[in-house]
């Protein structure tokens, strides 16, 4: 099935973090819009261009620290996938493998703003398995791949965890279970930095990460305060199911790749980098200060390390 139907500019530029933006729409088949940012093009320059894609719950602009940092080196294209960030809702999860396939048939629209730049597929968590998957799709999609503590399950796990989701069980795992709890509403915007600050996934955020996520992960309610841009519930979706055939994927993947893992995440991750790196195509694991969202703890140290991954300018 081919998922996109177009993909097409908005007239308008927005401005977060000082960097001018392009909104951007894709259509899709399934009648949901997705909607994502990107920045004006440096056509055949020596600047690369990175193709972004989330964690599971935030949105592009949630990392606009990292962002801030990398802009002055590189073009920068932001994908929102399915309930998150500016993007529709659109009924059901469609799942992992077809989230990927729209990533892929999605940038072969955007690239082609960026003539001669270098293509750089960039991912944090659920983003580093999106972009894993389309580019073990599509060897040609991505010059290379920086991947930051991609939430990759460990083939062992997997073969646990098959039986369950048959079953209708996994759904009930404690992640999903959390998120589905998550608290959605807030009376202003202070209030969701101040009730989030230093806890859970939060905990070691700079100001100004926790700032983006206030202000871009959530949004303006008509009768006053803030509420969730994505729903627990399609949060809990994504953390109740895995992408199919992943591991031959991963095992198969051509594009080179560099993985940065947090020193504290979650221990599983260790362990699947550790199997991963028997492709050749994994050049190297590197593991940094800082827990699963090590880039939001670090985002200056985190773009400066992908920068010279690439030699950008």
């Amino acid at each position: 099935m081919q998922w996109v139907t177009r993909v097409y500019d908005q007239k308008t530029t927005v401005q977060h973090g000082e960097i001018p933006w392009i909104p951007y729409v894709i259509e899709t088949k399934a009648g949901f819009k997705l909607r994502g940012l990107r920045t004006q093009s440096h056509a055949g320059s020596s600047r690369p261009v990175l193709h972004f894609i989330h964690g599971n719950s935030y949105s592009g602009l949630t990392y606009l620290p990292l962002l801030m940092a990398l802009h002055p080196h590189a073009d920068l294209v932001l994908h929102d996938a399915q309930g998150h960030g500016d993007s529709d809702h659109g009924g059901p999860f469609i799942g992992w493998n077809n989230s990927a396939l729209i990533v892929r048939e999605a940038w072969y629209h955007l690239r082609a703003h960026y003539p001669g730049q270098q293509p750089v597929g960039v991912g944090h968590s659920f983003g580093g398995v999106l972009t894993s998957l389309a580019a073990s799709q599509d060897p040609q999609l991505f010059d290379r791949l920086l991947l930051l503590d991609p939430i990759v399950f460990s083939p062992r796990m997997i073969q646990v965890l098959s039986p369950l989701r048959w079953f209708g069980v996994y759904k009930l795992n404690p992640i999903a279970r959390k998120a589905r709890r998550r608290r959605m509403e807030w009376p202003s915007l202070a209030a969701v930095i101040e009730s989030l600050q230093g806890r859970g996934m939060f905990r070691g955020w700079t100001d100004a990460a926790l700032l983006a996520y206030a202000e871009h992960a959530t949004e303006p309610m008509r009768g006053g305060g803030r509420r969730l841009k994505c729903a627990p519930e399609r949060e809990a979706e994504i953390f109740s199911s895995y992408a199919e055939g992943l591991w031959p994927a991963l095992q198969t993947l051509e594009t080179p790749t560099q993985v940065w893992v947090g020193e504290h995440t979650y221990p599983f991750v260790h362990t699947s980098m550790n199997y991963w790196q028997r492709n050749p195509a994994v050049r190297g694991v590197a593991v940094v200060p800082g827990g699963h969202c090590f880039m939001q703890e670090h985002p200056v140290m985190t773009a400066e390390q992908l920068i010279q991954e690439i030699g950008a300018p």
